[in-house]
């Protein structure tokens, strides 16, 4: 590996981390929002939307963890699985807020969920990613692209108050960074 080489790898994980502290800034602001603001009644519908955004942010993290485990040199798993954390904590306050039952999901056991959709997803997205590299960086856009149109669906579609429209945004705006991040990783990665 040559010197152009090494600082290229080294300048795109040093943009990742500058674009995860970024929107790590953005959701803690959302967060804090959310907390504070006046609490509104939200529909069943909305409420299990927010339980699924809430899962299908730790299945975005739990997939990075395996992944990045089996691929420990590709940076781009561990650094996004950083920004899911906050993803999934921005999530949880939101539930929290309004009410909705958590108690079900245990973040700690990786590859674990509570809605059969989200756990069809992860195990065939890491049985996908397991293949090659470059599969597993597929389904890093896969997901991503998932995300981001859950979250506009939610955004432009169930009517949620203000607070949890701002922190989706924040989301769907840091799906889009982590979606630009694979890419880029596949493209270093094929070449």
């Amino acid at each position: 590996m040559n010197k152009s080489t090494n600082q290229n790898e080294r300048r795109g994980f040093l943009s990742k981390m500058l674009v995860a502290s970024a929107s790590s800034i953005a959701l803690f602001s959302s967060s804090v929002h959310a907390a504070n603001s006046t609490t509104t009644k939200l529909t069943a519908k909305q409420k299990d939307e927010l339980f699924f955004i809430y899962q299908e942010e730790k299945l975005a993290r739990d997939v990075y963890i395996t992944l990045g485990k089996l691929y420990p040199k590709e940076n781009t798993f561990a650094s996004i699985q950083l920004s899911e954390q906050r993803h999934i904590d921005a999530a949880q306050g939101l539930c929290e807020t309004y009410g909705i039952d958590i108690s079900e999901v245990n973040e700690d056991e990786v590859g674990n969920f509570v809605l059969p959709v989200l756990q069809g997803y992860y195990d065939d997205l890491v049985e996908q990613g397991s293949e090659s590299l470059l599969d597993a960086l597929d389904v890093g856009v896969f997901i991503e692209e998932l995300d981001i149109g859950d979250l506009t669906h939610a955004i432009e579609d169930l009517g949620f108050p203000a607070d949890v429209i701002s922190v989706y945004e924040n989301l769907r705006e840091g799906s889009y960074n982590h979606l630009e991040s694979f890419n880029g990783a596949i493209t270093i990665a094929s070449s």
